[in-house]
């Protein structure tokens, strides 16, 4: 149920050694950063064949892989390591912020945030959205305005001074994830409507639907859902 293969089709991911050895599927976030260098270093720092258009702006060209057909527009600022796929578009705007590793044919949009975080093929953050510590299955949709929050509200520090890491409860039984940050686990082709917040560590399963304006709190969503919001909508005359 929490193994990767549950969320997300691999075959076609070129990347699809990140989730090698994971035994639920929030593991692989752990290991963005380090796959994405030894991946890089692997390619001797020949990878920006996608076109950067002028205006846009890359931290380290040496830490960074954009594939062909790939176009980067003005005002987009990208930071490595972060590997991006074939055909994808980061549009005006776009702040992708280190350790992220993006497939073929997605989409980074206009005032869109991502970090330490996995977008698989064909998926799409296009509009205003928050994309921290998550992983993005293919074909998801986020609706403009989605915000996936990865760091609890007051979360208590131990006698260390650190932050506890997230625990999910899940059919009774509670799961320690080992992160101190942990966004959203968002299962192939499932999306989001405009102005969705996804507490930290919600993980929501293939082909699901949520509807605008929701806050979802931390937990399992499975597969095949409609999440929505019931709520009365009212006219009255104007006087």
């Amino acid at each position: 149920m929490l193994r990767p293969e549950d969320f997300f089709d691999l075959e076609g991911f070129e990347y699809d050694d990140l989730f090698e050895g994971c035994e639920y599927v929030w593991e692989a976030i752990s290991g963005i950063g380090k796959f994405a260098l030894t991946y890089i270093a692997s390619r001797d720092g020949n990878g920006v064949a996608g076109r950067v258009m002028t205006g846009a702006h890359i931290a380290d060209t040496q830490t960074v892989v954009i594939g062909e057909g790939t176009v980067v527009e003005p005002g987009a600022y990208i930071e490595g390591p972060t590997i991006i796929g074939y055909d994808c578009q980061i549009r005006h705007g776009a702040y992708i912020r280190g350790n992220v590793v993006i497939g073929n044919n997605s989409v980074v949009g206009h005032a869109t945030e991502i970090k330490n975080s996995i977008m698989l093929n064909y998926s799409q953050a296009p509009h205003f959205a928050y994309v921290g510590d998550s992983i993005l299955g293919n074909n998801v949709n986020l609706g403009a305005g989605t915000k996936l929050s990865n760091l609890p509200v007051m979360s208590e520090k131990d006698n260390s001074g650190k932050r506890p890491t997230i625990k999910i409860e899940i059919d009774g039984k509670e799961y320690d994830t080992g992160l101190v940050k942990f966004g959203a686990i968002i299962g192939d082709e499932s999306q989001t409507g405009c102005n969705v917040v996804a507490n930290p560590g919600c993980i929501i399963g293939k082909r699901t639907l949520v509807y605008p304006g929701l806050s979802l709190r931390k937990g399992y969503y499975g597969p095949n859902q409609i999440i929505k919001l019931r709520q009365q909508v009212e006219s009255a005359e104007r006087r």
